[in-house]
């Protein structure tokens, strides 16, 4: 996938006047993608003090200057305002920390008012946030989208932004709009202009196929990526979003390729004979992390993303398995039964240093470490398997959730959002679900088949 180009414009105070058999179609390269950005500083107070969750914030329809005809829906830029406002309320209400107020039932703003909102309207509404916006059809086919947030107490404009995107990346100035608002209230990154892969499941429990799919961070624009022909397992980004490193079994022989999200070619980085588990990126992307079975014992190895000799990390007769690195690139993250069951250990990338940092009641399995550094995620096995957390020394450990079988965390950019997949108890059925560092806030994300192993992505380029 190219990188979307950002290129910085003026934003003034007023509206401007997305080779093997096995693969399937390659997802499209990404459009450009031009942010407008106000000249003006963007910071400014805000009066509310109550908690997040009770924070009322209105989000009418996006105004446009005219009812324009654009390829991004057929009714035009009116009805494509409708569904911006609509895409940035599920965001915002899915996060759990808001209680947004959709366009269906709110009055619509007139384009003059984006920039001048009539107060009255929408302070006997009791929001005490207004996210306003507009959307303006260009004259090459492209869409300008400009998103405020205004503080209704101080009336009060808090940061504004706008973007100029092609018609079918419409949805990622919306996830944009959403992310401006989500780091202006909380202060923390945004994460909503994110995508996230996973191995989709279908067929019978006893010869499952497995493909690889990508889609948006609410689930939309899926894609598949490969055909089915042979079993993928375990898909992770590379740290700069344009590939993805997964396992992949032919004619039962693991192989550990790159995919090329943008062209859709892919490079075998190593193979073998060998079971072979869990390949990761470290965060400069030179090397893949994995693991590998040989001669009954189980270690864990590096090899260089353009393939090449592997390295052994660990050596020794206990069963090693995968893990992450941390976001530095210093240390390595796993799981061993060296000590009997399924622990958590830590070690530095060169596998020196190895130590145990798990010692609570039950087992420690697929640990992942968070984008921040500060937690690491992992499957705490205690007769239920649940998705659990812990500092990197192994302390304040806490379950997030309370299901049958939830397992393979995986951060959200911002790291203050896990994803993992859960396995129903009757039917065997899986599916990939979110919450938050609060173990409040569950969601199950929808796929149209089973899924299984997500990955999710950096914030997009």
């Amino acid at each position: 996938m190219k990188k979307l180009i950002f290129a910085t414009l003026a934003f003034v105070a007023s509206p401007l006047a997305a080779q093997n058999q096995d693969l399937g179609e390659p997802v499209p390269e990404g459009q450009e993608v031009e942010t407008i950005e106000q000249e003006e500083g963007l910071s400014g107070s805000v009066s509310f003090e109550g908690n997040l969750d009770d924070l009322g914030i209105a989000i009418p329809a996006f105004a446009t200057d005219r009812n324009a005809s654009t390829p991004a829906n057929a009714n035009g830029t009116e009805a494509l305002g409708v569904e911006l406002a609509r895409v940035i309320t599920a965001d915002l209400r899915n996060n759990g920390l808001f209680k947004p107020t959709g366009p269906d039932s709110l009055p619509k703003p007139s384009f003059d008012n984006i920039t001048s909102p009539v107060w009255s309207t929408w302070g006997v509404r009791g929001a005490e946030m207004l996210v306003h916006g507009y959307v303006r059809a260009r004259s090459d086919d492209r869409l300008t989208v400009g998103c405020y947030l205004y503080d209704m107490a101080l009336q009060q404009r808090l940061v504004a932004e706008g973007w100029v995107v092609a018609p079918a990346d419409w949805r990622r100035a919306a996830h944009k709009c959403a992310d401006l608002v989500y780091s202006r209230l909380t202060g923390e990154s945004p994460f909503f202009d994110s995508r996230i892969a996973y191995i989709a499941e279908t067929g019978p429990k006893d010869n499952r196929t497995k493909r690889l799919a990508i889609m948006d961070s609410d689930g939309a624009n899926h894609r598949f990526i490969t055909t089915g022909r042979s079993t993928a397992l375990t898909p992770r980004y590379s740290p700069d979003y344009s590939k993805l490193v997964y396992l992949s079994y032919v004619d039962g022989n693991p192989r550990i390729y790159i995919y090329d999200i943008g062209s859709g070619r892919q490079q075998l980085v190593t193979q073998s004979d060998n079971p072979t588990f869990a390949p990761r990126f470290s965060p400069d992307g030179r090397w893949i992390l994995y693991s590998m079975a040989v001669s009954g014992n189980t270690d864990i190895y590096r090899v260089s993303a353009s393939g090449g000799q592997p390295q052994r990390l660990t050596d020794g007769a206990s069963v090693d398995v995968g893990g992450s690195y941390s976001p530095d690139g210093s240390q390595i993250v796993f799981e061993s039964d060296r000590s009997g069951a399924q622990q958590c250990y830590i070690m530095n990338a060169d596998g020196t240093n190895q130590r145990r940092i798990s010692f609570g009641g039950g087992r420690c399995a697929t640990p992942e470490w968070s984008p921040r550094g500060d937690q690491i995620a992992f499957t705490r096995i205690a007769g239920d398997f649940n998705v659990a957390v812990m500092t990197p020394s192994g302390g304040n450990v806490r379950s997030l959730t309370r299901g049958w079988q939830d397992e393979a965390p995986t951060w959200a950019p911002n790291g203050r959002i896990i994803q993992f997949f859960r396995t129903q108890r009757n039917t065997g059925d899986t599916s990939l679900w979110q919450v938050d560092l609060t173990g409040e806030n569950e969601r199950r994300l929808p796929t149209p088949v089973d899924a299984s192993d997500p990955a999710w992505g950096p914030i997009l380029p």
